[in-house]
């Protein structure tokens, strides 16, 4: 194992959630901060919703005090790409309770953070910084031994703890950009 990198300035972002409301990343300092790049077409993200898995993450984590935003950033007319009722429906239907779904069709924000795939997850720390980027765990064919790195992350960084993993290889399918 290689020691954690030294964590690098979260890039501001402002993205519209999906009924229209701006959400700015700067907003949000003191908190911790939790980014899902999502498709909801995508199988890999279908069955970390439909076991419940994302979903029982969302809840726990805003439970104690994060913000859990997840970014679409497929353009439009590309797979997981949603607007509307059809997006609200969606996200009901995935039963997924973030803080907010943000929408970045541009694929701005998922560039600035090198999201390569969905689902991919950031952390970041109270003071703005990336303390982690990589993939919600270590086993992309599923499986109940996985090693859930938001897990790891969030039970150290709210135990006061050094975080134990800054980096791994996310998995999943490619984000869909313009």
């Amino acid at each position: 194992a290689h020691a954690a990198a030294e964590p690098k300035a979260a890039t501001d972002f402002t993205l519209k959630d999906a009924n229209g409301n701006e959400h700015t990343l700067s907003d949000q300092k003191g908190k911790w901060v939790i980014l899902e790049w999502v498709n909801h077409d995508c199988p890999f993200v279908v069955r970390h919703y439909r076991s419940g898995n994302i979903p029982a993450l969302q809840a726990k984590y805003r439970e104690a005090g994060a913000v859990w935003f997840a970014i679409c950033s497929s353009a439009p007319g590309t797979q997981g790409y949603f607007e509307g009722d059809a997006l609200r429906a969606r996200i009901e239907r995935e039963k997924s309770v973030p803080t907010a779904y943000l929408i970045d069709s541009e694929g701005t924000v998922g560039r600035a953070y090198g999201a390569r795939t969905t689902p991919q997850i950031v952390i970041i720390n109270p003071e703005g910084q990336v303390v982690y980027n990589g993939g919600i765990d270590d086993r992309p064919r599923g499986g109940d031994d996985a090693t859930c790195y938001v897990t790891k992350v969030m039970t150290a960084a709210l135990a006061g703890e050094e975080i134990p993993i800054s980096e791994s290889r996310p998995y999943g399918c490619s984000v869909k950009y313009k």
